[in-house]
């Protein structure tokens, strides 16, 4: 019986790992289709510029102004790039956190 728990019990974390995993991606691509956007001068009041950039400003962890260049696509770069990898540095440290236990 035992056995059977702790087989169970690393299942789960095995599949909340995967959802974690594809979740932090999602974030990681929203992130950088904004910047790919910004950087082809996307029509700003195009739908989906609009939904990328919503969700990128709920996702850049408050460092949409770190960096304060002149250039406004290389402030976007900067900015969402650090925090793109930063998403993918903490999905992955979760993600074997959660793969080990």
């Amino acid at each position: 019986m035992a056995a059977t728990v702790g087989t169970t019990l690393r299942q789960g974390l095995g599949i909340i790992a995967t959802i974690v995993r594809v979740v932090g991606l999602v974030i990681v691509g929203i992130l950088v289709a904004h910047i790919v956007l910004t950087l082809l001068d996307a029509n700003p009041a195009n739908f989906l510029t609009e939904f990328v950039a919503g969700w990128a400003g709920q996702f850049n962890l408050g460092l949409g102004d770190l960096f304060t260049p002149d250039q406004p696509k290389l402030a976007v770069t900067l900015n969402y790039g650090v925090a793109a990898v930063l998403w993918l540095v903490l999905t992955t440290v979760v993600v074997r956190l959660l793969r080990r236990v």
